[in-house]
C-alpha cells in the first residue's frame, strides 16, 4: 500500500528524527564547538581554536590511556570472544544436557555492574581475597600480592573480571549461530570421523565466521565505552596503570572542570571510534567470508 501523499513518510519518521537529533546530532555539535573553547562552566567561554586538541597529544596521561585502552581490547577480545567461543562449543556438544550451563554462564551479564566490582574486589583484596587466600593455603606465598594495587597486573585484573562477565554475552551470541548450522553438516563430519574438537573447529567456527567478526566489532566498540568497572575497582590507578579513556575524561570534566579541554578529548575519542569501527566494518566486508545465512 504506497502513501497517498507524498510528505507521509516523512511525517511518519518524524518523531524518531527528532528524537535523534535531540539525544545525539545535538549534544555532539554542541560538545564539538565546546571543544574549541575553555570554559569551567562557571567562568566567561573563550574560544582558543585548536589549543585544545594540540594539548591533548602533549598530555602524557591521555596517551597512557589510549595504550591502556587498546591494551584491554586485546586481553577483552581473548577473555570475552574467544573464551565465549569455546563456551559455545561447549554447550552444543552432542549428547549432553547443558542447559544449565548455558543459564549459569549468562548470569553475569544480569547482575549490576556495580555489584559485580565490589564482589571482585573483595576476591582480589590482599587480606581477605580469595585468590591470595587460596595461594596461602596453597603453600604459595610469594605468588601473592595486591592485584588491584599492582601497576603490573591491575590491568589484567580488570580484563579477568570484564571476561567473567561478558564471555557468557559472547556464548549465547554463538549458540544461536551454532543452533544454524544444518545439522546434517555436522552429522556428516562425525561419519567421516571426526572428533568433536575437530568438528567444532574445522566445521562450525569457518561457518559462523560473519557472527564472529559481528562480535569482534561489538567488543572493541564496547571496550572504548567502558568506564564503571574501571572507575569502581582502580578509578585508574595505580599510577595510571588502568586510566582508559573515559576514567580519565571524567577526571577532566568533573575535577578539574575543564569542560573545553574535556568536551575536545571527547571529540578525539569519537573519531578513533569512527575510524577503528570503519576499519573492522571494511576489513569484514573486504573478506567477503562464507558463513550460515541469518
Amino acid at each position: 500500500m504506497k502513501p497517498t501523499r507524498a510528505w507521509t513518510p516523512y511525517l511518519l519518521i518524524a518523531p524518531a528524527v527528532l528524537v535523534f537529533a535531540f539525544v545525539v546530532l545535538i549534544p555532539a555539535a554542541a560538545n564539538t564547538v565546546l571543544s574549541f573553547a575553555d570554559w569551567s562552566g562557571s567562568d566567561t567561554l573563550t574560544f582558543v581554536g585548536f589549543d585544545n586538541f594540540a594539548r591533548a597529544f602533549r598530555d602524557e596521561i591521555y596517551l597512557i590511556s589510549y595504550g591502556n585502552t587498546f591494551a584491554y581490547i586485546g586481553l577483552t577480545l581473548i577473555l570475552e570472544v574467544a573464551v565465549g567461543l569455546l563456551l559455545a562449543g561447549l554447550v552444543t556438544m552432542e549428547g549432553r544436557s547443558t542447559a544449565f550451563y548455558r543459564v549459569a554462564f549468562f548470569v553475569p551479564v544480569t547482575l549490576p555492574m556495580l555489584v559485580i566490582a565490589v564482589l571482585w574486589g573483595f576476591v582480589y583484596s590482599d587480606d581477605i581475597g580469595l585468590i591470595n587466600g587460596g595461594l596461602r593455603a596453597g603453600g604459595l606465598d610469594e605468588l601473592t600480592r595486591v592485584w588491584l594495587g599492582d601497576p603490573s597486573t591491575a590491568l589484567l585484573a580488570i580484563s579477568v573480571v570484564s571476561g567473567w562477565i561478558y564471555a557468557g554475552f559472547y556464548m549465547a551470541i554463538f549458540y544461536a549461530a551454532l543452533q544454524r548450522i544444518p545439522k546434517h553438516i555436522v552429522e556428516a563430519a562425525i561419519l567421516d570421523g571426526a572428533s568433536q574438537a575437530r568438528v567444532f573447529f574445522s566445521v562450525k567456527v569457518p561457518m559462523i565466521r560473519p557472527m564472529i567478526e559481528v562480535a569482534v566489532l561489538l567488543c572493541v566498540t564496547g571496550a572504548f565505552q567502558s568506564f564503571d568497572l574501571f572507575y569502581v575497582m582502580t578509578n585508574g590507578g595505580p599510577d595510571h596503570a588502568t586510566e582508559i579513556i573515559t576514567t580519565y575524561l571524567v577526571e577532566v570534566v568533573f575535577r578539574y572542570h575543564d569542560l573545553g579541554y574535556g568536551a575536545a578529548l571527547a571529540t578525539i575519542m569519537t573519531v578513533v571510534v569512527v575510524v577503528v569501527g570503519l576499519v573492522l566494518v571494511k576489513l569484514r566486508s573486504k573478506d567477503g567470508g562464507t558463513g550460515v545465512e541469518y
